[in-house]
C-alpha cells in the first residue's frame, strides 16, 4: 500500500471519528500530531464494528462481517484489506506502533452480541463486555501513546473504561429497546423483580428504577477506582483517556430523582463537554 494510500485512509479515518464519536475525536486532538493518525484508526475501527447491527439485515450477514475482521488481523484478508480504509490505516497501525492483536479479537467476539437479542447473564458478563468493547480499545490507544507497561496507567483505563461503557449503556437504554436489545443483565433483573416487557413498553418501574440505580452504583464504583490510580499514570496517556471525563456529568444527570430515563435525553451540551475534555486534558486528575 503506498503512502497516498496510506494518507487517504487515514484521513477518512479521522473524518469517521469526527462525525460519528465525537468526544473521542476531540480528546484525540490533544495528542501529539505523530500518533493522532493513529488513534483515529483505532477508533474508526471500534465505529465500523460497533454499528454492524445497525447496517445489516440480520445477525448472519453481521457475522460475516465480524469474520471478515477477524480475517483481515490474521492477514488473510489480502488485497480487500488495502482497499479498506478502515482496515488498511488499523493495520498499519497495529504494525508501525507494534500493538497486540488480542484486544482487537476481543473487541470483535464481545460484539458479536450485539448481533442478537440474547439476555446479558450477569454483572460479570456485563463488566467483560464492557472491558472488551471499551476499556481494551481505550489500552490499545495509551500504548499509541507510548504509555506501555505502565501499570497504573493499565488500571485506570481498566476500571474508567468500564464506568464509560456502563454510562453509555444506561444511557442508550430506550435506543436498544426500540430495537429488541437489553443489556441490563439477568441476575440484577431478577434480584429486584424487573420485567423485560416494561423496558420494552418504556415503563419507569420502581423494579426497574432499582435496577439502573445498582448499575449506576456500579459505574461510581469503578469511576471512583480509577481515580484511585489518576495521580500515578503516565502523562503522556491522558488524551486517550480523557471520555472518562464524561462519566461524571452523565452519572449526575442519571442520579437526579426527577430523571426519566425513557423521556428524559441524557444530554450534556457540546459546548460543556468541550470544555470538561479541555478541563481535563489540561489537569489530569480532573478526569475522575
Amino acid at each position: 500500500m503506498g503512502g497516498a494510500a496510506t494518507l487517504a485512509s487515514y484521513r477518512y479515518c479521522e473524518d469517521l471519528v469526527r462525525r460519528g464519536d465525537k468526544d473521542r475525536f476531540l480528546a484525540s486532538l490533544f495528542a501529539p500530531e505523530a500518533e493522532r493518525r493513529h488513534l483515529f484508526a483505532l477508533f474508526a475501527f471500534n465505529l465500523e464494528v460497533a454499528r454492524i447491527r445497525d447496517v445489516v439485515s440480520d445477525a448472519l450477514p453481521g457475522e460475516m462481517r465480524l469474520q471478515w475482521w477477524r480475517d483481515a488481523l490474521a492477514g488473510c484478508g489480502h488485497g480487500e484489506v488495502g482497499r479498506h480504509p478502515v482496515a488498511a490505516a488499523l493495520m498499519e497501525t497495529v504494525e508501525t506502533c507494534d500493538l497486540s492483536r488480542q484486544p482487537l479479537l476481543d473487541l470483535i467476539e464481545a460484539r458479536t452480541f450485539d448481533l442478537y437479542d440474547d439476555p446479558m447473564p450477569s454483572v460479570a458478563d456485563f463488566e467483560a463486555y464492557c472491558r472488551a468493547t471499551s476499556s481494551q480499545p481505550m489500552a490499545l490507544a495509551t500504548d499509541v501513546l507510548g504509555a506501555r507497561g505502565c501499570n497504573w496507567t493499565a488500571t485506570m483505563v481498566d476500571h474508567g473504561g468500564i464506568a464509560y461503557a456502563i454510562t453509555g449503556l444506561l444511557r442508550a437504554m430506550p435506543f436498544h429497546a426500540s430495537r429488541g436489545q437489553i443489556f441490563l443483565p439477568e441476575d440484577v433483573m431478577s434480584r429486584h423483580g424487573a420485567r423485560r416487557e416494561d423496558i420494552f413498553s418504556g415503563t419507569a418501574s420502581p423494579e426497574l428504577q432499582a435496577v439502573r440505580a445498582e448499575l449506576r452504583r456500579l459505574a461510581w464504583q469503578h469511576l471512583d477506582q480509577a481515580g484511585y490510580c489518576i495521580g500515578e499514570i503516565c502523562r503522556q496517556a491522558v488524551p486517550a483517556i480523557l471520555p472518562i471525563a464524561l462519566v461524571r456529568p452523565y452519572l449526575e444527570r442519571m442520579d437526579r430523582p426527577d430523571y426519566k430515563p425513557f423521556e428524559d435525553k441524557c444530554v450534556v451540551p457540546q459546548w460543556r463537554r468541550q470544555w470538561i475534555l479541555w478541563n481535563a486534558a489540561r489537569k489530569a486528575t480532573k478526569v475522575c
